[in-house]
């Protein structure tokens, strides 16, 4: 007897200092080995971009984190894709060398990877992003001049026929500010995370295409004691390669009849998997009403303190992401985490049957 496609969802929400998919890229092994369980398994950039390392996987779609949510919620479905034609967006504000360093990692992608890119827009204003910490120590920010953005994504749509939008920004550089110290120790929150997802939310809110972000920064003075962590963001000028990849087969939304039988839906979603305390996104409380199991992971520490049990939310609480990819196994193959414990208590008689 044939089985439906088991589909994961993997969150590991945006600056809020995950200790595992705070940094760079560095939840990527958990995204690997999840892929290795799941016929399909959505996640979203920041999972899986690493700057310069990423990780090609055949069967994980790339989307971006407010269209995670309007797919959890029965919005918009998935539709895969061969490929797609990849905008790219620059920053007025970038300076003409770093500028240079971007369309050269553009091109190498062009080249090495074979990916589709149409010519480059400049925005006709500075972006102007401002970085902010609320009192969680949660990161977010704005942008001064969001018409901008959005004039040079519609020109890339309009006239390159894009199908997915890369965005660099020019970010404030803060050698010596403390957040950015203890982020390189594997121990903060990235300052630039909370700022960067206004960014694509902002695009893919407007114009219902794929986006993801890539920050323009000085290059930092070497640090003996960096953190493995946040080490792949520090290998180059630029974090725009491992955002090109993921765009480029990204699934586009799908917003409207008629569907295909290949788009996917909320409702095909068999898993979600979340840090413990990072219950209260959007996407996970859309999924906690439908037959999604929510596993809730103790080890992925955050800044925040929302858990499945404050929110009235059932959920499987698991200690580690071993121990969660355990249990998506089980549950792919029909079988009762319970029965694999020494001890199995009898059946009690239910007050309401």
């Amino acid at each position: 007897m044939s089985q439906r496609p088991y589909t994961v969802m993997l969150i590991v929400p945006t600056g809020i200092g995950a200790a595992i998919g705070g940094y760079a890229g560095d939840a990527l092994p958990v995204a690997r080995a999840i892929a290795q369980v799941a016929d399909t398994l959505i996640t979203h950039p920041n999972v899986l971009n690493g700057a310069h390392l990423y990780w090609p996987l055949t069967n994980t779609y790339y989307v971006e984190g407010y269209g995670l949510d309007q797919v959890a919620a029965g919005r918009w479905g998935l539709r895969p894709v061969h490929q797609n034609r990849v905008g790219l967006v620059l920053d007025q504000a970038i300076e003409p060398e770093l500028k240079l360093r971007h369309l050269q990692a553009a091109d190498a992608a062009r080249a090495t990877l074979g990916l589709d890119l149409t010519d480059y827009v400049v925005t006709d204003a500075g972006l102007g992003v401002e970085l902010q910490t609320a009192s969680s120590g949660a990161a977010w920010g704005t942008i001064q001049n969001p018409d901008s953005l959005l004039r040079a994504v519609e020109r890339l749509i309009t006239h390159g026929q894009a199908d997915a939008i890369a965005v660099v920004a020019r970010f404030p550089d803060n050698l010596g500010g403390k957040a950015l110290q203890q982020y390189r120790q594997g121990q903060g929150v990235d300052p630039l995370a909370g700022a960067e997802a206004v960014i694509s939310h902002l695009v893919v809110r407007t114009f219902q295409l794929p986006c993801a972000h890539a920050p323009a920064l000085s290059p930092l003075p070497l640090d003996s004691t960096l953190s493995p962590r946040s080490a792949a963001e520090e290998l180059g000028y630029t974090f725009l390669p491992s955002v090109l990849a993921g765009l480029s087969q990204a699934p586009q939304f799908v917003t409207q009849a008629p569907a295909q039988a290949s788009d996917l839906w909320a409702e095909q979603i068999d898993a979600v998997v979340i840090p413990a305390t990072a219950c209260g996104g959007g996407a996970v409380m859309s999924l906690s009403q439908t037959g999604a199991r929510i596993i809730a992971v103790a080890d992925n520490k955050t800044t925040m303190q929302v858990s499945a049990d404050a929110l009235g939310m059932n959920a499987l609480q698991v200690n580690s992401y071993l121990e969660a990819i355990g249990v998506l196994v089980t549950h792919r193959a029909g079988i009762s985490s319970a029965a694999l414990h020494p001890t199995l208590p009898s059946l009690n008689r239910g007050n309401a049957i």
